[in-house]
């Protein structure tokens, strides 16, 4: 809101007259709060910051026709993106925005209405629904696949490294495979990726062994791209939720979408048959 100096004078002058005292002590080139401008400072800040609040509320309640969604660059590559049209198709009505972001969103102020977020940690105040419980293991190209014969090969071939993990109270990388594996210490050499889908790409173009998270290369296992021939996966304690406001999550909108997200979610289930599952939290110290 834009506000002329007269018009600013204005207020400042009836607000003076209603509290029976100055607020502004006005010198040559500035103006300073009196002894009662800073008691009341504090309290208007306040108060404008809660009626800011409950503004954007309720033009939230307006905006039926727009979902504003948050998710990490990866997931959003690599899951999120390629799934849509089919939601997309179901709601022609309904524009969605999508911020590819690890910006974490402050879901009571910013203009978002959910977040998509991996983690261990979950805000109480909000809204939360654990979508995938995350896991990782080693994936490869199928022509790399041919000359890997066992665990041991492992370390005849480049191993791609994912940093973007290092947060993880307990770590899902290569030295906590190898040790889940029994095969000792892992290769440090290789390439490091920021970006998990990056190196996941990477991956699918030949370039090595990644430990792949099986949410960010679901797509590419199921085409083909992406081999995961050992039945050993590190589970991690991380997991993808979805987060809003609380009271939010019965919007229709936010409903259809979460309630879609948990029917997608159901297809991840396939890459788990056949697999024995390590939590990396049971791991002994390396």
């Amino acid at each position: 809101m834009r506000v002329t100096p007269a018009a600013l004078s204005f207020q400042i002058k009836s607000l003076e007259e209603h509290l029976g005292q100055p607020v502004f002590r006005r010198l040559n080139r500035a103006v300073e709060l009196t002894e009662a401008g800073r008691v009341l400072a504090p309290g208007v800040s306040d108060g404008f910051s809660a009626l800011n609040s409950a503004w954007r509320s309720a033009r939230r309640l307006q905006e039926t026709q727009t979902l504003n969604i948050t998710a990490g660059p990866a997931f959003t590559s690599k899951w999120l993106a390629p799934r849509l049209f089919d939601f997309a198709a179901a709601h022609p009505d309904l524009e969605l925005r999508f911020v590819a972001t690890l910006k974490l969103a402050d879901l009571e102020r910013d203009p978002v209405d959910a977040a998509i977020r991996f983690g261990e940690v979950v805000d109480p105040a909000l809204f939360s629904r654990e979508i995938f419980r995350d896991w990782v293991t080693p994936m490869m190209s199928p022509a790399l696949a041919e000359q890997v014969t066992g665990m041991e090969c492992l370390r005849k071939f480049p191993i791609l490294h994912q940093d973007d993990i290092g947060f993880l109270r307990h770590p899902v990388d290569w030295a906590a495979w190898f040790r889940a594996a029994g095969l000792g210490k892992a290769p440090t050499s290789g390439p490091h990726f920021g970006q998990a889908d990056h190196a996941i790409n990477a991956a699918v173009a030949g370039l090595g062994i990644v430990l792949g998270r099986a949410t960010l290369a679901e797509d590419d296992i199921k085409a083909g791209r992406l081999v995961a021939p050992f039945p050993l996966a590190l589970r991690s304690s991380a997991a993808y939720r979805f987060l809003c406001r609380r009271g939010a999550e019965t919007q229709p909108k936010i409903a259809a979408f979460l309630d879609w997200m948990i029917s997608e979610s159901r297809g991840h289930a396939e890459l788990e048959k056949g697999r024995t599952f390590v939590d990396a939290g049971q791991l002994p110290p390396a």
